[in-house]
Formats: structure tokens, sequence, C-alpha cells
């Protein structure tokens, strides 16, 4: 049977994806590899959300396309977000393409890796409700990212998501309860909840918003140690939520909120539910109610609307909340969307204020790991670090792939996917490092 590589690309929902493709593709006898020269087939599993991300996955395809041409590959299929936003001009302008899958047909994986018709394509419901399929966990060890929703029905005016993601389809809570206690069953001990918006979970199958419901329910599962919130939209953080998150030992004091911006007016204009005030009104109300939170947000720089007053407002909000972590991006006109039309700054001027908020999110940082000197922190290893010769792993305060790593030395091997306890001593390249307890009376 044929050997296959799937790169996956963007997002941890669209990690779930892969994951789930290659379970299919595990039960069908085909051969999973990480090296594509060593493939016979390839899979680019692919982002659309910005044009950054677009680059990144015709690159990935592009660079498959060379690799077909030596005759080792002989089958390169492309699904995701971007087969589902341009699945006619794929075809058209990359003949390296055998075959396409929208978001709405990773079941098809099987059938598009057989099929021996001239470039079949799969483009099913995007509205459907969500397969209920296994995984292969690519992730870990020792953690997982857990999907509870699926699309958006959200309307906010720059973003594409509803177009390729369908509208918002909570899962079933029996069946993503039944997949945590699977998952806490090979060993996964951190489970990462995520959704376009999981603070809407429930809404369409409930009829009222269940997060806190399902978050407790998760809590009681044994194995499970770690519960962290992805993706929470700052209106609907309620009271019973934040109760939920700082009474429930398991939840990580780490909120991953995505604000965008603080104006008012640029709130407004692109459609995002609750107003700056609120946002001002809520973070405060956060940290006095769940001590020691870690808070992490998206911000976007250029949006339409953003003159110089603007933008200084946000720097301005941004050092009075300081907010450990951010991720920030230079507005990316889509097509499609109502944003696009909108007049803007041009994309240098952009990508300058993005440069400016990350500068002034580094000194933010900075007195972060600052404080945590002389602390102790859980940390879940991930295995040691070849370069540095140290291990490494993550505290409360790190989510996967975003926030970097603790360095760590310890008397005693260290596993991957144990929990270790580590006393912060300092930093390397700015990520914090210490030494496990075991190794202070040394």
């Amino acid at each position: 049977m044929s050997k296959v590589c799937l790169i996956s690309l963007g997002c941890a929902k669209n990690l779930i994806d892969s994951e789930q493709m290659l379970s299919l593709l595990d039960d069908a006898g085909y051969e999973l590899t990480d090296d594509p020269e060593e493939a016979d087939a390839a899979i680019v599993n692919t982002c659309a959300f910005i044009e950054s991300a677009k680059s990144e996955a015709i690159d990935n395809i592009i660079a498959m396309g060379q690799l077909k041409e030596t005759g080792k590959l002989k089958r390169l299929v492309v699904t995701g977000c971007l087969a589902q936003r341009y699945r006619e001009e794929l075809l058209t302008e990359m003949p390296e393409i055998d075959a396409l899958l929208g978001t709405g047909s990773v079941s098809e994986i099987v059938n598009a890796m057989r099929t021996p018709t001239e470039k079949p394509k799969y483009f099913g419901d995007i509205n459907a409700p969500l397969d209920e399929a296994g995984r292969v966990i690519s992730t870990g060890p020792g953690w997982a990212y857990i999907k509870i929703a699926e699309g958006c029905s959200n309307s906010c005016a720059y973003c594409v998501i509803p177009s390729i993601r369908g509208k918002y389809r909570s899962r079933p809570m029996e069946n993503i309860v039944s997949e945590a206690e699977a998952l806490a069953a090979t060993g996964v001990k951190e489970l990462i909840v995520v959704a376009q918006d999981p603070t809407m979970y429930g809404v369409d199958l409930y009829r009222k918003r269940s997060l806190s419901e399902l978050t407790r329910r998760l809590c009681r599962i044994d194995g499970i140690e770690w519960i962290r919130l992805h993706y929470l939209y700052p209106d609907a953080v309620d009271d019973e939520l934040i109760d939920v998150i700082a009474s429930e030992p398991k939840v990580l004091k780490y909120l991953d909120i995505p604000i965008q911006h603080i104006n008012n007016r640029i709130l407004k204009l692109m459609r995002r539910r609750g107003t700056g005030d609120e946002i001002r009104a809520l973070l405060p109300k956060l940290r006095e109610r769940i001590p020691g939170l870690v808070l992490r947000t998206s911000l976007i720089t250029g949006l339409p609307g953003e003159g110089e007053a603007e933008f200084e407002e946000l720097c301005d909000f941004l050092r009075e909340a300081k907010i450990e972590r951010a991720g920030v991006f230079p507005f990316s006109p889509e097509e499609g969307t109502p944003a696009y039309s909108m007049e803007h700054v041009d994309t240098e001027e952009a990508v300058r204020r993005a440069e400016l908020i990350q500068e002034l999110q580094a000194r933010v940082m900075e007195e972060f790991n600052a404080s945590r000197v002389g602390t102790t922190v859980r940390v879940l290893c991930e295995g040691f670090d070849e370069d540095v010769g140290l291990y490494i792993g993550r505290s409360f305060a790190e989510s996967p792939d975003v926030d970097g790593y603790i360095y760590f030395g310890s008397p005693d091997e260290a596993a991957a996917g144990e929990f270790y306890d580590v006393i912060i001593r300092g930093d390397i390249d700015g990520d914090p490092a210490g030494e496990t307890v075991a190794a202070e009376g040394e």
C-alpha cells in the first residue's frame, strides 16, 4: 500500500481535520510518513484566512509539485480552506494538483486518494453536522486539541471563515466528553478546547450557551489534569463562565480572548460583538476574580477606520492593560468580505503599526518574565532540546505553538508527557529557564 505524507497548515481546528484524515487513511491501510520525499502521495491541508496563510499554502503546493516532477511522488491532493475558497482557480492555475477536497468533505480523503478519474473534486455541505471520525493524534505527548464546534455565525466584516467553514455547528456534548475520555485513556493530560467561537457553544443544539456546563463535565474526567480554553469572545464571558474558570482547579488560569481592537467605532465598523468600553471593564474584572490570570489576545493593525488617533488609543490601552501575550497581524483585505472595499491604510503602514505593537508587547513580556523569576511552576515536559542541552515544557502560562517554552535542567531523566515542578531562574532568548525542584538542593 502507498506511503502518504500529510502537511497540515493553519490553525488547531484545521489540524484536527488533518488528524481525522490520517485516521481514515490509516484504517484504509495506507502507510503514514512525515517525510514527503519518502511518500508516494502527499496531502496539503491548507489555510486561507489571510494573505500570508494563502501564500504559505501555495508555496507548499508548489514544493510538492516539484517533488512530483522527480517521479517519486505520484499523487498530490489539496484539502482545506484554500481548496474550499478557490476551487476553480486552483485546478486551472496549478495543474500539479490531482484532487481537491473542500472543508465539508474531510471524510472523502480515501476516495480522493483512490479515484482514478481526472481531477476529482469533493465539496460537501459546509453547513452539515460534524463528522464524528477518529483521529491520529499528532500533538503531545501529553496534550491534544479537542474541537467542540465548527464554523461561525458571526459576521465580522474582515473575516472569510463563515463562507469557508459554514455556519456555527456545536458537537453534541456527549460526543465531546466521550472523545475526551478516550484521549485521557491514551495518556493525554492537557485538553485544549477550540472552536471558532467557543463561547457560543450549545446555542444551536441546546438553545443556550453551554460552555460552562461542558467545561465542568470535562473537569470530571479522570486523567485530564489541565483544561485550556481558547478564543473566548469578550462579550460572552459571563459570570457563570468566570465562576467555572475561577473555581475549577483543572481549568488553567490562562484565557485567549481575541479583541482585535479597542476603538468603539472601529469595532462597530468591523461588526464585532461588544464594544471597547466593555473590553476595558472585562479585563480588570477577570484579573480580580481569577488571581494569577494570564491573558492572550489577537490584534489587527490597519483596520478600516484606523487613523493615527485610533492606533494610539490601542497602544495606550495595551500599555495600561498589560496583556501578557498577543498575536498581532496587519490587516489583510480579503475579497468577498465587506472590509475588502473599505478605505484603509496601505499594507506597509499596517505592517509598521504591527511592529510597533510587537515592540510594546515585548516590554510587557519582559516585565512578566521578570516577575516569574524565583517562582515554582508546574511544567508539562515536551522533550529534550539537543541544541540548548535542556528539557523543554510548558506551564499554565504557555499555550502550544504560540507562547514558546520553559527550559529546564534536571538531575534525573525527565519524560515527555509528564509533569515537573520547575523553579524559574532566568531566561534563554526571552523564554523562562530554570531547574526542577529536585535539583534545588544539589
